[in-house]
């Protein structure tokens, strides 16, 4: 009685973890879905700004599968996920700009440069890069043979430049986004991360220590 008592709580905790992170990516999307400012706008834009959602989204299931904190995956599966993710999230940032760059080149150059007049566009630019490092380091790793304690520095510092960037980039934006999904979704992305690192922060030097 106890054990079916304990596989039906462990049941109860499985779909309320994956039901409350469906509700934080689905709503965002649903509300910007509805917006009235989509209304005339070029598909290739609205397609844009909705790889750029989905963008900030993948970073609230990242640091979730890095930390093992979505059950049904073992660790190392939660970092095979973590890995392929991350290459989606790679694509979903590269549709986001080439759209806007499609839409209007000279936006795209200006923020490229830093010479935009909206300060949004300066930190999804630092956020851009910092994907593309950190794909770019993850791709390199084994063949620079970089050791373990420089990829976590490396990996963590830029996931920490990604998460900022991208949310100061979102929240910044008066756009599509309904704005009280928009700050919840920010504040799980900021929380889960800082949770995360700390977290490996803290293995790592429990790891260190004699």
């Amino acid at each position: 009685m106890n054990a079916l008592g304990g596989r039906g709580a462990k049941l109860t905790r499985i779909l309320t973890v994956w039901a409350a992170l469906a509700i934080a990516l689905v709503v965002p999307i649903a509300a910007a879905a509805a917006s009235p400012l989509l209304a005339w706008r070029d598909p290739v834009y609205i397609a844009a700004g909705f790889a750029g959602i989905a963008a900030l989204g993948l970073q609230l299931v990242q640091p979730l599968l890095a930390g093992g904190y979505l059950p049904g995956f073992s660790a190392y599966r939660g970092r095979r996920l973590h890995r392929w993710i991350g290459a989606v999230l790679v694509l979903a940032v590269v549709i986001h700009v080439a759209g806007l760059w499609l839409t209007s080149p000279p936006d795209v150059v200006d923020a490229l440069q830093f010479a935009s007049p909206t300060p949004f566009s300066n930190w999804g630019v630092i956020a851009m890069w910092a994907v593309f490092a950190v794909a770019l380091l993850a791709l390199l790793r084994r063949r620079l043979r970089i050791s373990p304690r420089v990829w976590r520095i490396g990996h963590l510092t830029l996931a920490l430049v990604i998460v900022l960037g991208s949310i100061v980039h979102a929240v910044l934006i008066e756009g599509t986004m309904e704005t009280l999904s928009k700050v919840a979704l920010c504040a799980l992305v900021l929380v889960g991360t800082a949770k995360v690192v700390a977290d490996l922060w803290g293995r790592a030097k429990r790891s260190a220590s004699p």
